[in-house]
């Protein structure tokens, strides 16, 4: 396996760095009271004592405070990157100081150095997987086989790593238990809908510096990112063009109130396209052919592949930076279609993105807690394979933000619950 460095290796100005990253985390902190309930708990408990947890996920301020929940349940933790451009030096490094987790993740690795990132966290040898992407899981598959029997399971992040391991659980080829913690209501209705909306847009109006009101915003792909962000663009006064290939979703949209057509007639007509499908060449060379000069062009699916942009490249007879974090592609008519980001994953990967809020991700990663300690303290009654996130857990969790909110809620009587669980009740 690679010798690759952690990142206190690879700083100049370490100190520096984990100051800025601790200041950071510890922002977070005041706005997570989900992970910090769970922490104690684990404090406590200490329920991860003598595990090895390998995680490769976006390496920032709130993702940080999972990785060090874990750590102190006593586990040795073991991170990386989940993309090349989400990562937060200062962050990487404020936890790497601490004497259970080894952080590996640093920003603006090329492909060469992201993989030897994440054999380096595979190294450890760990006995639970939490991933977003499935990247860690696959190179595990793949490369080093030898270490699934030592493994209990697993967790999945995104929309993106769930449907791989679908696909590869389909196959019969994914050899341990994985969560898909994705798929769960604590995360699809929270994360995916108002994380992944608000933030996808405050980073390309941050970047771009331009406003949402009166433009003509075509939203590629209906799921929960994509009536996140068709819901918030709405909201800010944009027009907003769905574009589907399932028809239920498709209907959907439609009866929500947003115009839906195929992307080869949006776009002739969009401002701004932002994908959201998790799938590849969503955004292709004959749609750009009839695209309006100054368009934007941004992704909020978890891989740099829905946008292609070796087309738009081969079309362009020039490339520069128009602004910070946008590159601007001129064709040969005089058009310029601006790519922010990169194409990658627009609300971490753009220069002035912070992911997700605080709130939301404190939601999903409180639900990847608990399933981690779900997993090893039940590990045995999970056969390789998906499984659903198990709805106590979810309910779980969504508990402890009630009360952390200070909301209360009903609960059924005894004759409400005899009545639901019941066959035999006429009319």
């Amino acid at each position: 396996m690679t010798a690759y460095p952690p990142i206190s290796e690879q700083l100049d100005d370490l100190e520096s760095a984990r100051e800025e990253g601790r200041r950071k985390m510890d922002w977070a902190t005041q706005h997570m009271p989900i992970l910090e309930h769970v922490r104690e708990e684990f404090v406590d408990e200490q329920p991860f004592e003598g595990e090895r947890i390998g995680m490769a996920m976006h390496v920032e301020a709130k993702t940080a405070i999972l990785v060090e929940t874990l750590a102190d349940g006593g586990a040795e933790v073991a991170v990386t990157g989940c993309n090349p451009l989400s990562t937060h030096d200062d962050v990487s490094a404020a936890l790497d100081t601490h004497e259970n987790i080894t952080s590996y993740a640093k920003r603006g690795v090329d492909d060469e150095e992201y993989y030897d990132a994440i054999e380096a966290v595979i190294a450890h040898e760990p006995t639970v997987t939490v991933d977003d992407g499935m990247d860690l899981v696959a190179a595990i598959h793949e490369d080093y086989p030898e270490l699934i029997d030592g493994i209990v399971g697993g967790a999945e992040e995104t929309t993106t790593g769930v449907h791989r391991l679908r696909a590869m659980d389909a196959d019969g080829a994914l050899d341990y238990p994985v969560f898909a913690v994705n798929d769960t209501p604590m995360k699809r209705l929270f994360d995916n809908v108002h994380g992944t909306g608000e933030s996808s847009l405050a980073s390309i109006a941050m970047t771009t510096n331009l406003s949402w009101a009166g433009k003509n915003v075509v939203v590629a792909g209906f799921g929960y990112c994509g009536k996140g962000v068709a819901r918030k663009a709405a909201g800010q006064n944009a027009n907003v063009i769905v574009t589907e290939v399932e028809p239920r979703r498709a209907l959907e949209a439609h009866m929500e109130g947003y115009e839906v057509m195929p992307m080869a007639e949006a776009a002739e007509v969009g401002d701004v396209f932002l994908t959201t499908t998790g799938n590849r060449d969503v955004v292709v060379e004959e749609h750009f052919e009839v695209m309006q000069d100054g368009v934007l062009l941004a992704n909020a699916g978890h891989f740099d592949i829905e946008i292609d942009l070796e087309a738009l490249d081969d079309l362009a007879v020039d490339r520069y930076e128009a602004r910070d974090g946008v590159e601007a592609y001129e064709l040969e008519d005089g058009r310029r279609l601006n790519v922010i980001a990169e194409g990658r994953l627009v609300n971490l990967a753009a220069p002035v993105s912070l992911g997700h809020p605080v709130e939301v991700m404190d939601q999903s990663f409180g639900i990847q807690a608990v399933c981690v300690r779900e997993m090893l303290e039940n590990g045995d009654q999970y056969e390789a394979g998906v499984h659903d996130v198990p709805d106590e857990l979810d309910t779980e969790i969504a508990e402890i933000k009630l009360e952390a909110e200070g909301v209360d809620f009903d609960s059924l009587t005894d004759t409400q619950r005899d009545y639901m669980g019941s066959w035999d009740h006429g009319t």
